[in-house]
């Protein structure tokens, strides 16, 4: 003899199941959905040349299960990679282009994630006498006036952008034997002023992992005046077709959330911390 049972038996029982162990199907579901999956990071050189993005993305795939593959270029490459729908989601430099960049409607979630400060280096004998200037833009004065070599980076990246800021504000427009464009990342743009023993504006991070191996002092460095902060957005799906929008927001809570900030803060090169946190949401 089959026994028939009533089918509300069968919910009743599944309803009794998931009371006694906890478990929700409507919450369980979309964390599922959230876990993996693979993004295209566009940043800037220095944080891949320094090491930091070697580990932020590695613990980020260990918690999430989100691959990221990571193109560092220019700040101004990055945002057009983004534009182009070649990238998911970036982590740039200059705060100028992020804020078009999201006015235009290509980005969106937008953090202020870290920072941390440019100097000038250069030859130790410092012959157009650079580190007694008053301010940035007098010992790029001082520079362009000497015999020395400046070696720019040439290739709208942040730095770039920040170093085109401190001529426009001297008036001068930088020409000449002694003005060379590298138009490369700031780690060749160090070796190349190192090999031509000239002046160069450089992103603290990336100085700290290769002082060692250059032949350049730090020449002036005033870290207040020469702020250099970092942000990360996603790229919004609504203006750039096919960018993972709802994935990239997932990496950025995680970056933003304290696994990620205890990477950033914790990150140090001979003892010395290069990014400093700064969290906080862009309205």
């Amino acid at each position: 003899m089959h026994r028939v049972t009533h089918p509300l038996v069968f919910i009743l029982s599944a309803v009794f199941c998931l009371a006694v162990t906890g478990t929700s199907l409507a919450v369980d579901a979309p964390a599922a959905q959230a876990k993996g999956g693979s993004l295209i990071l566009a940043t800037t050189t220095s944080t891949q040349a320094t090491g930091l993005l070697d580990v932020l993305l590695a613990k980020c795939s260990e918690a999430t299960g989100i691959s990221v593959k990571a193109v560092a270029v220019g700040t101004g490459r990055a945002l057009e990679l983004a534009k182009n729908g070649d990238a998911d989601v970036v982590m740039v430099h200059a705060r100028t282009l992020e804020d078009v960049f999201v006015a235009e409607g290509f980005g969106t979630n937008a953090y202020d994630l870290m920072y941390n400060d440019f100097l000038i280096v250069g030859p130790a004998s410092d012959t157009a006498l650079a580190k007694s200037a008053p301010s940035a833009a007098a010992a790029f004065g001082r520079i362009a006036s000497g015999s020395t070599k400046f070696i720019s980076r040439g290739d709208r990246s942040g730095t770039h952008e920040r170093e085109l800021s401190i001529w426009k504000e001297l008036g001068i427009v930088p020409t000449g034997f002694w003005y060379v464009e590298a138009g490369q990342g700031m780690a060749e743009t160090l070796k190349m002023a190192d090999e031509m023993q000239a002046y160069v504006l450089t992103d603290r991070a990336t100085w700290l992992s290769m002082r060692g191996k250059l032949h350049l002092s730090a020449i002036y460095e005033k870290p207040d005046e020469l702020k250099n902060p970092y942000g990360i957005i996603a790229v919004n799906n609504a203006k750039v077709p096919g960018a993972k929008t709802d994935l990239a927001i997932v990496f950025i809570d995680w970056v933003i959330g304290p696994q990620g900030q205890d990477v950033i803060k914790n990150f140090k090169i001979d003892g010395e911390q290069l990014f400093h946190l700064a969290v906080g949401k862009r309205k």
